[in-house]
């Protein structure tokens, strides 16, 4: 039987895509070889990179004026790549709402004037600033948000209008929740949180604002390089695109971006009416920010809560301990986790507080 897998990542990934991957792992569109056997020139695998392009410009409904790149390194070196690809001026406003949105701060102040205009670590970044409030300063380059906070369990409900374009992690929420693409200037995410095992990052780029990168960008780092070459200037992380275009394919068959939305808001209500029910479980998060994706909650205490993952993980109900950062536990519910396993974690919860009520 397998785990309910509760990992912020790498995640759980649909059942459907591992089957279908483990079929093809011997012969991969007939080549007789494994997908991470096969040259990225092969015809077999340049198709495999244009397909998730247009699935991804289909699921997300991409303007055709955006580049959409396959690139490694994960969202942390996206970190260094935005300010090398836009930071003109040398000017950037960061909006720091979480542990990844303060290290995308701390990494443009590298490279430029970067200035962090709002943040919610007063209050342990239980909360998104009132963006009606922020003061933008003029002139920028570019205004960078983390829209969901994997860590802290925060989503932002609406995003900042701001005359800069706006550059936007989304890691942690990418093709869970429909998001206007033309809103943002860049949009990037890691793959192994909500679309395929580690190795693969996704940026969606306004082509206009990546023709001229820094001349100390290194070419890796080029998203204008990137785009040229479709993705493939250099060997590619080609298994972890190849397991993405399966994840895009199963989120079409189940209606697209607007249907599992549906599916995440349900599954993340059962979980925090729960928890608001309850008087022996607690999130800190204020409701009006709560992530659909990643749901923070703790006991009464810390030794209740290692209890809480100890016998969780005997009942198969795995990854569920909290961030070093905040402790307790953490529910990471994307969107390959079925409603059942959800109604599995409550029913576990329901359990424990019956036996270990204080």
């Amino acid at each position: 039987m397998r785990a309910y897998n509760f990992s912020a990542g790498p995640s759980q990934l649909p059942l459907e895509v591992l089957e279908e991957a483990q079929r093809e792992l011997l012969d991969f569109a007939g080549t007789g070889m494994s997908v991470t056997e096969i040259s990225h020139r092969n015809k077999a695998f340049s198709a495999i990179v244009e397909e998730g392009e247009a699935l991804l410009r289909e699921l997300l409904h991409i303007p055709s004026d955006y580049a959409v790149l396959f690139v490694q390194g994960g969202a942390s070196q996206q970190f260094a790549a935005v300010p090398l690809n836009l930071m003109h001026k040398g000017k950037a406003d960061y909006i720091v709402t979480g542990n990844f949105a303060k290290k995308a701060f701390q990494e443009g102040k590298i490279y430029g004037d970067a200035a962090c205009v709002a943040s919610s670590e007063d209050k342990t970044y239980s909360y998104i600033p009132d963006l009606d409030k922020i003061a933008f300063r003029k002139n920028t380059d570019y205004v960078h948000i983390c829209s969901n906070n994997t860590i802290f369990g925060t989503r932002y409900v609406e995003f900042p209008k701001t005359e800069a374009p706006l550059v936007a992690d989304m890691s942690s929420e990418i093709l869970s929740r429909e998001v206007d693409v033309s809103k943002f200037g860049v949009i990037y995410a890691g793959a192994q949180k909500n679309l395929a095992p580690a190795g693969v990052t996704i940026v969606i780029a306004r082509r206009d604002l990546i023709q001229d990168p820094l001349p100390a960008c290194p070419t890796m780092l080029k998203w204008k390089v990137q785009d040229e070459n479709g993705s493939l200037y250099n060997t590619p992380p080609c298994f972890s695109i190849y397991m993405a275009v399966l994840v895009l394919r199963h989120l079409k068959k189940l209606g697209g971006v607007e249907a599992i939305n549906k599916q995440n808001e349900y599954k993340a209500g059962l979980l925090y009416d729960f928890i608001d029910n309850s008087s022996f479980y607690k999130n800190g998060v204020e409701k009006k920010y709560r992530s659909i994706m990643n749901v923070p909650f703790v006991t009464p205490n810390a030794e209740l809560d290692a209890k809480f993952v100890k016998e969780a993980t005997a009942s198969g109900l795995v990854s569920l301990k909290g961030h070093r950062l905040v402790g307790g536990m953490r529910a990471s519910i994307y969107n390959a986790m079925p409603v059942e396993g959800v109604t599995a974690l409550i029913a576990f919860m329901q359990k424990f507080e019956k036996e270990n009520a204080v």
